[in-house]
């Protein structure tokens, strides 16, 4: 993915700011005109912290977001404790795809990762509103919850068929086509959401990757030295989805 533009817009204490403007969010970027302007006079800029949710499972589906920067991880939870990631949105889609399904209630947690979220909101009730008065918006924005849903299912073949290194190359690229720059803020904990394995393992991985020059690892941090590497590591289970993107977007 191409480099990422931070948000030009600051949300003040007491202001209610509204969006002007082409949206650094890819696929707002790739709607027609008349598709845009349909979200336009909706849409708010809004801010989030890593480790932010920006919804939890269970809760209504208010608004959706358009992610202008950064990550949105997906989580999974089992026995109200321990969660896992299944998918990761960035700047090619949008949070709160349930809601087109017929959802009004968020199915996973959702959460800011890695760096601070720049996003672009707007409420249910007007992007509905939208995509009941234009078939080709509502086409454009399930073409991403499919290509979404191809994430998930190679996530859940990559867990089933790959060793934790594999995995690990696999993740690290997916960050990667989301952040800006090649150095990625990766903790012990952010590998335990995505690989469900001991601290122990982590590191392992980690070293793996190393002794291949496909990364550095240093303190809560990866930097990625060679993209090919990590690709060819994470076999199959890394690109399908992403060239569907860009074949149904035109990217």
């Amino acid at each position: 993915m191409p480099p990422i533009v931070s948000l030009q817009h600051t949300m003040f204490a007491g202001e209610s700011p509204r969006f002007e403007g082409r949206s650094n969010n890819r696929l707002l970027a790739s709607l027609s005109d008349a598709d845009f302007a349909l979200l336009m006079p909706h849409l708010e800029p809004v801010c989030f912290a890593a480790g932010d949710f920006v919804t939890r499972a269970g809760d209504p589906i208010e608004s959706i977001c358009f992610l202008e920067q950064g990550i949105a991880g997906v989580l999974e939870t089992l026995d109200g404790d321990r969660s896992y990631a299944i998918g990761l949105v960035g700047v090619e889609g949008f949070i709160g795809w349930p809601r087109l399904l017929g959802t009004d209630r968020s199915p996973y947690d959702v959460t800011v990762r890695a760096e601070t979220g720049h996003a672009l909101r707007v409420s249910s009730k007007a992007l509905i509103a939208a995509v009941d008065h234009s078939a080709t918006l509502r086409a454009a924005l399930l073409r991403f919850v499919h290509v979404f849903m191809l994430q998930m299912g190679r996530t859940i073949v990559s867990s089933l068929a790959h060793s934790i290194e594999r995995r690990m190359a696999r993740w690290i690229l997916l960050y990667h086509d989301r952040v800006q720059g090649d150095e990625i803020c990766m903790t012990h904990e952010e590998f335990r959401l995505m690989l469900g394995v001991r601290r122990s393992s982590v590191t392992d991985a980690l070293h793996r990757l190393e002794e291949e020059r496909a990364i550095r690892a240093i303190r809560a941090r990866v930097v990625v030295q060679d993209r090919a590497k990590l690709i060819a590591l994470a076999g199959g289970t890394y690109g399908r989805p992403e060239q569907e993107y860009s074949r149904l977007f035109s990217v």
